[in-house]
C-alpha cells in the first residue's frame, strides 16, 4: 500500500492516477481533486466538470469567470426563444 500523496494516509482501497508519466497514488477522490484538478484562472475554484478553456489554455470554471479574465464568446447556457 502506498500513502496517499495528497494527505499521507493508507487505504486498503487506494487507487493510482497517472497524469502526464507522473504516477499518484490517493485514498479518496477528494484528495485527487485536491491535487490534479486545475484552479479556476479568475476565482481560483477547483474545476471538476468541464469548465471553460480560454484562447491560450487558461481554464474558468464558468463562463461568467472566463469573461471577467477577458475571454469573449462565452456563455453559461443557451439564449432563449
Amino acid at each position: 500500500m502506498n500513502p496517499c500523496h495528497c494527505c499521507g494516509n493508507t487505504y486498503r482501497r487506494s487507487f493510482e492516477i497517472t497524469l502526464d508519466g507522473t504516477t499518484y497514488h490517493f485514498d479518496s477522490f477528494e484528495c485527487a481533486i485536491h491535487i490534479l484538478a486545475p484552479s479556476c484562472g479568475h476565482c481560483g475554484l477547483r474545476v471538476i466538470g468541464h469548465g471553460v478553456e480560454g484562447e491560450r489554455g487558461d481554464i474558468y470554471c464558468c463562463a461568467h469567470c472566463a469573461r471577467k479574465a477577458g475571454v469573449d464568446g462565452v456563455v453559461d447556457n443557451a439564449a432563449h426563444s
